[in-house]
């Protein structure tokens, strides 16, 4: 996971071919296992906090991920709980991008 966390994403027009089943496995195994692939096309972390200020705050800091890798997840929230979902649109599917941000996004309650 380490390793992960410490690369940036990289800018993604399309043209690239998305990754097959068995890359994203091996990804997965890298993350921690509040992350499971929705098939081949998107990864989705659930996150349970103490309280709505607790989730707030880490909405807030996967915002700043967002922002500063420019790979943007989709987001839903509620008091006590956080569920992301990350896929690379340019090439609908999943990317080295997504796996990067997952790692940054482990980081913040690990």
């Amino acid at each position: 996971m380490t390793e992960l966390a410490e690369r940036h994403c990289a800018p993604c027009e399309g043209g690239t071919q998305p990754m097959n089943a068995s890359d994203v496995s091996g990804r997965l195994g890298q993350l921690s296992d509040r992350w499971t692939s929705d098939g081949d096309a998107k990864i989705v972390g659930q996150f349970k906090f103490k309280n709505y200020y607790h989730t707030q705050a880490f909405v807030n800091a996967v915002a700043y991920i967002a922002h500063c890798e420019d790979h943007h997840p989709d987001i839903t929230f509620g008091y006590n709980q956080c569920t992301i979902e990350l896929t690379t649109h340019a090439i609908n599917g999943l990317s080295d991008n997504d796996f990067i941000s997952a790692a940054k996004i482990d980081r913040l309650v690990d």
